[in-house]
């Protein structure tokens, strides 16, 4: 993900200090907590019956058809550097360009919600600075990106996932990303790249702007140069990694502990 810098007046996230979070202590709450007895209703525990609904309820601007039986669950799809700017940037020995970050986000982000609507979801398809972002409220909600088109090293292939630390329930953050990282391993074949997660990813900027109950993440889906191909060829597949990531969360699925990465965030 090229780095995306806001249109001029935008609110910018405040850049904090190093989350104590991702501390050895803090991880190992995280691992012990995580993966304790999940049953439907503990995915409800406390007041979160009534911020559902809330969630249900439609919001002025979004499209919005609901089932006649009952409502329909809302998900957020952003696609990266859609509206704003082309992202990472491929060329040939010529210098023309062949690919756009964006151009491959906004595929993969259309094919994913595709897939939701049609399992009966309401899915709402996301521009990286869009206004509907401020106090976005959803069961969940996922940003689309990809990494650099450049050759950096051999080990530059594979995907990275990043929850929001702003949300009141890290738990089931952290579930997403979990469901996220083995669902879309699984279909694709590609390794989770844990040592090349940035702040861009942990601090990504809709983190502070939709509402804190909306449990989101960021995917990036590949590297541009060495992941090419499945990247291109066969992005069906790759939207599928990322639904079936979504429908393990929002289902509450099983993960097994084993199948969760600890990421390393670079400076």
């Amino acid at each position: 993900m090229e780095s995306t810098k806001k249109p001029a007046g935008s609110r910018r996230r405040k850049t904090h200090g190093a989350n104590p979070f991702f501390s050895t202590v803090g991880i190992a709450i995280l691992v012990a907590t995580l993966f304790t007895a999940w049953t439907p209703n503990s995915l409800f525990a406390g007041n979160f019956q009534e911020q559902l609904r809330t969630l249900l309820t439609p919001q002025p601007g979004l499209e919005t058809t609901l089932s006649t039986s009952q409502p329909q669950l809302r998900i957020g799809i952003v696609a990266g550097h859609m509206g704003n700017d082309s992202g990472a940037v491929c060329t040939d020995e010529n210098g023309q360009v062949t690919l756009t970050e964006v151009d491959v986000n906004l595929e993969i982000a259309t094919l994913v919600r595709e897939s939701l609507t049609s399992r009966g979801f309401q899915v709402d398809l996301l521009n990286e600075f869009d206004t509907r972002l401020n106090g976005y409220r959803a069961v969940a909600l996922v940003s689309i990106h990809n990494d650099s088109c450049e050759y950096i090293n051999d080990e530059a292939t594979g995907f990275k996932v990043a929850a929001s630390l702003e949300t009141r329930d890290i738990n089931r953050a952290q579930r997403l990303t979990a469901c996220l990282t083995n669902r879309y391993q699984t279909l694709t074949g590609l390794t989770f790249h844990a040592n090349s997660i940035t702040p861009d990813m942990t601090e990504y900027h809709a983190f502070s702007e939709i509402d804190p109950n909306t449990i989101t993440a960021i995917i990036e889906t590949g590297f541009m140069y060495l992941d090419r191909d499945i990247l291109t060829e066969r992005t069906d597949l790759i939207a599928e990694g990322v639904t079936q990531g979504i429908l393990c969360f929002i289902n509450n699925e099983s993960v097994l502990p084993a199948e969760l990465p600890l990421p390393t965030i670079l400076p």
